[in-house]
């Protein structure tokens, strides 16, 4: 197979100044769905797409497409992307790296001479972050079907703006009922990402291929009590949330610390105590919980036990609970043919490589409702993601989009 040569000062260029599209100081990096700036930001990857010679459309939630017709028409597209949006105060590769690879991947293939036979398309997904509306993969949940139109228009960010409203503002006025793909519409699906861990950087090892990707399920509890002076409520006669709390976070760590999978992990990411006040017994506490594993039935055996752990504890303490699982989605296994096709285009272009899961969860979990899916890991330096200083080294993007390209090649190929 033909080595692919990338330019990694022409990919860094345009992830760099991709980069400036944010509402927060460089190196961080803050852009939220359908704001000002995400919006600017989309219009330089639509200029991308158009400069690559990609046919261009948008569906009614924000996701854009960049096509690159093949020479059989009648044949399901292969499809890759990743998103653009960013957490607030993070870093400028994450999600990021595989749009603008993508778009890159299919220039090396042009200035190669490659035509393919089936149709090649990039994908910029709509909200993979769930900042502003509260649920992740936004864009790829509604492609593939898992949220409904009633569910799509019943989601309301904090400051009360419909999700329906605040897309048709920003320009994606199309009926929501048009967004979800038919199952043969794709006949595979390949995301470029960082690996958001340490592995690949520690072990010193070019690409990751992903095999698997854990499932998540996110859990919210409101732990109900009675509120009072500090000095003046005796301890008697407490009824106090936040111990209550203390005993959950631990049950929560405990049940993945106890569990048979050695890759289930339980995480409290969110503790909010009312009123806040140093001098106040805390009348209420919110909770959000994240649970995960590649093995279901470990990941559902680790939500029973939070949620048993929860009614037991607050019992036990006299205070009322409402305890929510807000999404349990299921794991997701890449399929082999692609594994196979990214392990050999790993070898063709002479990069070593690791299999390996992911346990942050992508737009490909989402995709693999509708295609076989698989996706390329480049090192994050210290395995630092979600920060400021998330960074990943040029020749280490160049690596995955010579992968991915050659990758591309393949199963576009027949």
């Amino acid at each position: 197979m033909t080595i692919i040569a990338v330019d990694s000062d022409r990919i860094q260029s345009k992830l760099d100044k991709l980069a400036m599209y944010s509402d927060t100081q460089a190196p961080a990096i803050t852009r939220v769905l359908f704001t000002p700036t995400e919006l600017e930001a989309r219009q330089y990857v639509r200029d991308l797409m158009v400069d690559a010679g990609l046919s261009v459309r948008e569906d009614a939630i924000g996701n854009i497409f960049g096509r690159w017709q093949g020479l059989d028409k009648t044949l399901p597209a292969v499809a890759t992307g990743s998103h653009i949006d960013a957490i607030p105060e993070s870093g400028r590769f994450d999600g990021t790296v595989g749009v603008l690879g993508a778009i890159e991947a299919l220039n090396v293939l042009r200035e190669q001479g490659y035509e393919p036979t089936r149709s090649i398309e990039v994908i910029m997904f709509t909200a993979e972050e769930p900042t502003r509306f509260g649920i992740g993969c936004l864009g790829s949940r509604a492609l593939a079907g898992t949220l409904s139109v009633a569910e799509l228009q019943a989601l309301h960010d904090s400051e009360g703006q419909s999700l329906d409203i605040v897309r048709q503002v920003a320009g994606y006025t199309a009926s929501l009922d048009t967004v979800c793909l038919d199952a043969d519409y794709y006949a595979a699906f390949v995301e470029l990402h960082i690996e958001q861990g340490p592995i690949l950087d520690k072990e010193a090892i070019d690409i990751g291929v992903v095999t698997a990707i854990a499932a998540p399920a996110t859990l919210r509890v409101i732990i109900q009590g009675d509120g009072g002076h500090a000095g003046t409520v005796l301890m008697p006669g407490r009824r106090d949330s936040l111990p209550a709390a203390a005993e959950i976070i631990l049950a929560v760590e405990q049940s993945a610390k106890t569990s048979t999978s050695p890759d289930a992990v339980a995480t409290v990411g969110l503790c909010e105590v009312y009123p806040g006040a140093v001098n106040s017994i805390p009348s209420r506490v919110l909770l959000e919980i994240d649970i995960r594993d590649i093995d279901l039935v470990s990941r559902d055996t680790m939500v029973e036990k939070v949620l048993e752990a929860v009614e037991t504890i607050c019992a036990k303490r006299g205070l009322d609970a409402d305890a929510q699982v807000l999404n349990a989605d299921e794991p997701c296994q890449s399929g082999d043919a692609l594994v196979a096709a990214l392990q050999s285009a790993c070898e063709s272009q002479g990069y070593t490589y690791q299999s390996m899961i992911s346990r942050a969860y992508h737009d490909t979990l989402f995709m693999a409702r509708i295609c076989p899916t698989a996706m390329l890991f480049v090192p994050s330096v210290d395995g630092y993601s979600h920060r400021p200083d998330e960074y990943t080294k040029p020749e280490n993007i160049a690596r995955g989009v010579a992968v991915l390209a050659a990758s591309l090649r393949e199963l576009s190929a027949s």
